[in-house]
C-alpha cells in the first residue's frame, strides 16, 4: 500500500466516523459541556465499529483482486465525503436524520478478470462485514452493559447493514457483480441479512 493510498483510506475512515459520531448524538442537546462529552463518546465509537467496518471492507476487495492477479488501489470520493458531513450537521441541528456515506471505493484494474473472479472479489467485502459483525457480537456477550456494551452492539448492526446495503442488486454496488456472477450465492447472502434487519426492527 502507497503513501497516498493509506492516507486517502485514513481520511476517509475519519470522516465518515465524524459523519456517524454526529447522527448518533443529535438527540443528546441539553448544555454545551454534555453535548461535546456525547459527542465524544459517539466518535470513539463510530472510529472503532464503523471505522473497522469500512477499511477491512475495502481490504478485503483489495487483497481478493491482488491475488487474482490485478491491480486494485483505493481512492477516496471527496465529494462523497462532503455529503457525509453535510448530512451529519444537518442531523445536529435539524430534524433532518438522514446520512449519506459513500467514502470510496478500491478499484480494481484487470482486463483477465473473469465474471466469476469479479464476483468473488465483490462479495469479499460483505463476507468480511459479516465476519466482523460476528466478532463484535462474540464481544457484545461479554460486554453487553456501558460504554463497551454500546460500542459493540453498535458494531453489530453497522457491519450486518454495511453487508447488506453493499449487497443490494444496482450497479455499481457489489450486489450487482455477485448477481451477475451467481444469482443463488448472491441470495444466499442478501436475503438473511434482510431478514435480520426486518427482525430487528
Amino acid at each position: 500500500m502507497n503513501k497516498t493510498e493509506r492516507n486517502e483510506l485514513m481520511i476517509s475512515w475519519v470522516t465518515i466516523s465524524l459523519a456517524f459520531a454526529a447522527i448518533q448524538s443529535s438527540d443528546l442537546f441539553g448544555g454545551f459541556s454534555p453535548f461535546i462529552r456525547n459527542f465524544a463518546e459517539a466518535f470513539i465509537i463510530s472510529l472503532v465499529a464503523v471505522g473497522t467496518g469500512f477499511i477491512f471492507h475495502e481490504l478485503a476487495h483489495k487483497h481478493v483482486a491482488l491475488r487474482y492477479g490485478a491491480h486494485a488501489e483505493f481512492r477516496m470520493w471527496k465529494m462523497g465525503l462532503m455529503l457525509a458531513l453535510f448530512t451529519g450537521l444537518l442531523a445536529l441541528f435539524t430534524p433532518f436524520k438522514f446520512l449519506f456515506a459513500a467514502p470510496g471505493a478500491v478499484y480494481i484494474y484487470g482486463p483477465n478478470i473473469t465474471r466469476k473472479q469479479n464476483g468473488i472479489i465483490s462479495i469479499a467485502g460483505p463476507i468480511t462485514n459479516i465476519i466482523i459483525a460476528l466478532v463484535f457480537f462474540l464481544l457484545f456477550t461479554f460486554f453487553p452493559f456501558g460504554f463497551f456494551g454500546k460500542m459493540f452492539g453498535f458494531g453489530i448492526i453497522i457491519n450486518l447493514f454495511l453487508a447488506m446495503f453493499n449487497m443490494l442488486p444496482i450497479f455499481p454496488l457489489d450486489g450487482s457483480k455477485v448477481i451477475a456472477w451467481d444469482v443463488k450465492i448472491w441470495a444466499l447472502v442478501f436475503f438473511p441479512l434482510v431478514f435480520f434487519f426486518l427482525f430487528l426492527f
